[in-house]
């Protein structure tokens, strides 16, 4: 006779296996079911595409959460241009970032990510795989990038977006006046086709063959005469070299008579002492109480008592002419 169940160990085996598989379920979570999660929101323009729930969060190349919730929304804070923007929430785990002293920061507090924020953390698309086109946000530090802040619930915890390298290539080549720079290239073309048509420019070809024909006449006409002229220039060279030859011949003559103990200078210094003893005693002789101005002074004087006397035996035989074997007679 088969012998029953009993009921009692087969319910504690049942609550045996059940308390297993969520240990187990647990365990391989990491506790991510019970653990406090904090969610961030991100606003990002333009499509979305490639984006999906779930897809990785990563800071600084580290995963940190997941993407939550993909939505779309309209932004209206430039008044009447209202444009459609993708609202990301996403999800952050605790304890993920440490500090060098191995602290730890979490990322759900709002005061963090706002701290955080004002040091330029900033959110954009990437792409995980260009085979799949999948993207995932990433969290990065970009100073230069000014924080624009999209939500209008002072409460939500939001991180500022930047746009990806593609959207600003995309809004620079939308802003590039194309029109423009196709008016002022058709204006160019029209000018050079007027230009090109023009009958100067049309006789331009045949001016340059001309100058080019003179110009080659001129070459011609040069290489004639640059023989003679050649000659003559190396004439002048040579007498040119003669001349400061001979220059150089007679600097070294006058430094020759220059040299200290030369018979040049020698005899220069004793003329210039007789020239000087000469003068002093011309001076000896020329002064006013020297013998001989005395001398010469009564010389004079006997010349000229002389010539007083010749004077008046000139008038006594003139005006008597036997005086010279008679004798003077008295008037």
């Amino acid at each position: 006779m088969s012998r029953s169940a009993d009921p009692t160990l087969i319910g504690t085996f049942v609550l045996g296996a059940l308390a297993l598989a969520v240990t187990a379920t647990l365990l391989l979570a990491g506790g991510g079911w019970f653990g406090a999660k904090g969610q961030h929101v991100l606003y990002f323009e333009g499509a979305a595409q490639g984006l999906q729930v779930g897809a990785p969060v990563m800071f600084l190349g580290v995963k940190v959460g997941t993407v939550k919730q993909i939505q779309l929304g309209l932004d209206n804070h430039d008044g009447d241009d209202q444009h459609f923007v993708v609202p990301v929430t996403v999800e952050v785990l605790p304890h993920v970032v440490r500090t060098r002293g191995g602290e730890q920061v979490d990322l759900r507090d709002r005061a963090t990510v706002r701290g955080l924020v004002e040091r330029g953390l900033r959110a954009r698309l990437r792409m995980q795989s260009l085979l799949t086109g999948q993207l995932y946000v990433d969290l990065d530090f970009h100073p230069d990038k000014p924080a624009r802040f999209v939500a209008l619930d002072a409460g939500a915890s939001e991180i500022p977006t930047i746009r990806t390298t593609v959207q600003e290539l995309t809004a620079r080549l939308e802003a590039f006046p194309i029109e423009k720079v196709l008016e002022n290239l058709s204006a160019i073309s029209a000018a050079a086709n007027a230009l090109l048509s023009a009958q100067g420019t049309q006789e331009l070809p045949r001016r340059l063959q001309s100058t080019l024909r003179h110009l080659d006449g001129l070459a011609t006409r040069l290489d004639a005469q640059a023989g003679p002229v050649l000659d003559d220039t190396r004439k002048a060279l040579q007498a040119a070299q003669a001349a400061l030859a001979r220059l150089e011949t007679a600097a070294d003559r006058v430094a020759a008579l220059a040299e200290p103990g030369s018979d040049a200078l020698r005899g220069m210094a004793r003329a210039g002492d007789e020239l000087a003893q000469a003068a002093a005693a011309l001076r000896a002789v020329a002064a006013q109480e020297s013998p001989t101005v005395q001398q010469a002074n009564a010389a004079l004087r006997e010349i000229a008592r002389a010539a007083d006397a010749l004077r008046k035996l000139a008038e006594t035989l003139e005006e008597q002419p036997d005086a010279i074997y008679r004798g003077k007679r008295p008037k």
